[in-house]
């Protein structure tokens, strides 16, 4: 992210810098990917309901039919 976008979001710009620079968040998001990874999660946007992935559509019929016949279960 560029230090343009930082300051349009709001972001301590100097903060923000640093922390880059440093990998001050490395840690937390290489524990997030290998998280997602262990879950099945193999790109973006991924849903779970009631703990299993959704492989179906994501348009709002389909995530609605997938709640409601969990919801069933």
């Amino acid at each position: 992210m560029c230090r343009e976008c930082a300051a349009n979001l709001g972001l301590d710009v100097p903060r923000f810098s640093h922390e880059l620079a440093e990998h001050a968040h490395a840690a937390k998001i290489r524990e997030d990917l290998l998280s997602g990874i262990q879950s099945g999660v193999n790109g973006t946007p991924t849903f779970f309901i009631n703990g299993v992935r959704h492989d179906g559509s994501y348009d709002l019929r389909s995530l609605l039919a997938a709640i409601e016949n969990a919801a069933k279960s």
